[in-house]
Parts: structure tokens; C-alpha cells; sequence
């Protein structure tokens, strides 16, 4: 599902990501570790397709994303990736419910009210439908950055440290939501994380040093 070859990125001398090959299929939980600086966050923008690198190809149900102009690389990143950055990014001006419906405008799905209302109600903040992202508290606020990031079923699901500042609780229901929706559209969900806590959640670990792949 996803394939990278001979990646390298950096941001000064030093490369911040050195991936020879890599390979992950469909169905399949990924945490990519490290510590902070390490490279998680630039990782999951590469795979995103925001953030060209400097070497290698990274390839996505087949597409190769980077061979495509950024154009019609943002219409494949609205159908086939969903997205937790750290930094929420919810538009603040928009309900909770408009939130959902603009995601599904600008990947150019068909507006589906009652999609939307059903997912909020499966994430248990349908109540919240008509309040404002400044009136969530932060637990409520992820809730609706994960029915964001999965309400187009993307094939590829990724979220960038979605359990930091969340006590034990709120961390443990935080990756339920992403490996449930994960596991309910067949998506490949990568997780960047340096919480130990979540550890358990994941098939396959993805190790980075701040130098590339350990």
C-alpha cells in the first residue's frame, strides 16, 4: 500500500531521514518512534505528500506522488489520506458539523449530512454538532480532528503525537478511535509517537534516530 525507496531528506547538513526501503500493506498499525527531532513529523508529511523530499519515491495505492503535479496531488491527498497533524489546524469560524462537510467538499465528495452526523454520534460529540472548535475541550477537539481525518475513508491514516498531553485515559481512547477506523475502512494507519504508552497498540514499529531508520 505504501512504498518507499532509497528516501533522504534534510533540513541543514545533516539528514534528518535516510530510509533505504520500507514497505507497508494495507490493514497494517505503524508507530513510528523517536525522540523529538527525530524526523516522525517530517516523515508523516512526506507520506502525506505536503512535504517533497530531497531523494526517493514514495509510492500510495499505486501512485507514485511526487511524479504528480501538486495539483492533482492535492485532489489524491483529499480521497486518499487522512490526517492528525499536532496542531489540530480546525477551522475555527465552522461548526463542529461544518468542519466534517468541508473535508468532504474539498476532496470533492458529495456533502453527506447525515454521514457526518452519523460519525459524530459514533465518536460520541454528536451534542457538540453546532458548537465551535474554541468551545471544545482538548479531548473533544482530537475526537473531531480523527472524524476529520477518516470521514472520506482514506486508504492511508496517519496521525502525528495524538496522545501527547492526554492523561492515561484519554490517551487509550484516543488510538481506539484511530486503529477502529482504521480497522473499519481497511486503512494502513502510521502513528508518529515517542509515548511508550501506546506501544502495545501496534504491529510493526518503525524506528528513527534523527539520522534516518534504526
Amino acid at each position: 500500500m505504501l512504498v518507499v525507496e532509497n528516501l533522504m531528506h534534510r533540513y541543514a547538513a545533516a539528514p534528518v531521514l535516510q530510509i533505504a526501503n520500507l514497505r507497508m500493506k494495507r490493514n497494517e498499525r505503524w508507530l513510528v518512534a523517536g525522540a523529538s527531532g527525530s524526523g516522525k513529523t517530517t516523515l508523516l508529511a512526506v507520506f502525506a505528500g505536503l512535504l517533497r523530499p530531497l531523494q526517493g519515491t514514495v509510492t500510495v495505492a499505486g501512485k507514485e506522488i511526487y511524479a504528480m503535479a501538486e495539483s492533482m496531488r492535492d485532489a489524491w491527498r483529499g480521497r486518499t489520506v487522512g490526517y492528525v497533524p499536532q496542531r489540530l489546524h480546525l477551522i475555527d469560524s465552522l461548526s463542529v458539523l461544518d468542519n466534517l462537510l468541508l473535508a468532504q467538499y474539498l476532496a470533492g465528495k458529495r456533502v453527506d449530512r447525515n454521514q457526518a452526523k452519523a460519525l459524530l454520534r459514533a465518536l460520541e460529540i454528536d451534542e457538540l454538532s453546532r458548537r465551535f472548535p474554541h468551545e471544545l475541550s482538548q479531548g473533544q477537539a482530537q475526537r473531531l480532528a480523527v472524524a476529520r481525518a477518516v470521514i472520506n475513508g482514506p486508504a492511508l491514516l496517519l496521525a502525528d503525537e495524538p496522545t501527547a498531553a492526554l492523561d492515561d485515559i484519554q490517551a487509550k481512547g484516543a488510538i481506539a478511535l484511530l486503529t477502529q477506523h482504521a480497522a473499519a475502512t481497511g486503512a494502513t494507519l502510521v502513528v508518529a509517537s515517542h509515548d511508550a504508552r501506546i506501544r502495545s497498540e501496534f504491529e510493526h514499529v518503525l524506528s528513527l534516530s534523527g539520522e534516518g531508520r534504526t
